[in-house]
């Protein structure tokens, strides 16, 4: 029996989130949950979803998990190695191409808006899935993410009891409920098109790092202060302060980002997030401003597998908590 919907990473911050929409809005019978770990099953199996082991280092477990798969929601990985990335996802591409499904929808990031020419670390392993997924013959959508809201504190290297926030300079961010990009994800889904296209889906609003700071400080009553400087002194105050001694390649990388956040690869706006939830999007300054009213000392931790994790799991298995990973 052909599968209509696949998802990955459906115990993540993104792609739990699309699991909740689509059970939700779409019959049961036709969707089903992946993780890489077999121990996993009993927590969606016990309520009604369908679930399959898919391990992107193992491509025996992506060929049994793909097989009679129309759409195939691929998430992808938390690697930050990039050569490690970009294997692990090329084992995807083959894995779907092998099994023939009919439309891969690749979760990639909105580092550079619809440009293709980032050169921060974490978009290139992007842009490369992109430029296999293209070369693959296979059909496909890479849906550029925008930049979770809910992380927004390791932009400014922020934390509760940060008294000063130092920044290179005062480039603009857009930031995205990644609420609402679960459910602008799922909807996409359901629509289907865009085949063999690049698509954005962000919020509009852009924010300086005073505006960020303006809001920790009107939300959690703190009195944090805002101190530019250019990216080397940046990078030497970081240094100067780092107790665990990174090497200097780490320190080359974040150059690069700032690089990056200097040419607007963190400024983005596209209409299509609101076309398809139907109203525009929240605000950048609104979903920090609601995150921090419940609970003012949240960190990138926390943001990403804490209180954004408590929330996805509650609207998918809203009478039962559980942690998985």
């Amino acid at each position: 029996m052909t599968l209509k919907y696949l998802i990955t990473g459906a115990t993540g911050g993104l792609g739990s989130r699309v699991l909740a929409y689509l059970v939700a809005n779409v019959p049961r019978s036709e969707y089903a949950a992946t993780s890489s770990q077999e121990a996993n099953r009993a927590l969606f199996e016990k309520n009604g979803i369908a679930f399959r082991v898919a391990n992107y280092d193992d491509p025996a477990t992506l060929d049994t998990a793909f097989n009679d798969v129309e759409n195939l929601f691929f998430v992808s990985t938390e690697n930050f190695d990039t050569a490690g990335r970009i294997r692990q996802h090329r084992n995807v591409v083959e894995a779907a191409k092998r099994t023939g499904v009919k439309h891969v929808w690749y979760t990639s990031l909105a580092f550079g808006g619809l440009r293709s020419d980032s050169k921060i670390g974490v978009q290139r392993a992007h842009l490369e899935t992109e430029r296999i997924l293209q070369e693959s013959g296979v059909t496909y959508t890479s849906i550029r993410e925008g930049l979770y809201a809910e992380i927004f504190p390791i932009f400014l290297q922020w934390y509760p009891d940060t008294k000063t926030v130092y920044t290179s300079d005062s480039t603009s961010m857009t930031f995205t409920s990644r609420d609402e990009l679960g459910e602008a994800n799922g909807k996409l889904l359901i629509r289907g098109g865009y085949e063999n296209e690049i698509i954005l889906l962000t919020a509009n609003e852009a924010l300086h790092a005073a505006d960020l700071v303006k809001i920790i400080n009107e939300t959690t009553n703190r009195q944090v202060e805002l101190t530019l400087t250019t990216p080397e002194k940046y990078v030497e105050f970081r240094k100067a302060n780092d107790e665990s001694t990174k090497p200097d390649s780490y320190w080359q990388q974040i150059l690069n980002w700032l690089d990056g956040f200097a040419k607007g690869d963190t400024e983005m706006s596209h209409p299509l997030m609101g076309e398809l939830l139907g109203r525009e999007p929240k605000s950048g300054s609104q979903a920090i401003r609601e995150l921090l009213k419940e609970n003012p000392n949240a960190t990138w931790p926390e943001t990403e597998k804490g209180v954004g994790w408590d929330i996805a799991k509650q609207q998918i298995f809203p009478y039962e908590a559980f942690w998985c990973v």
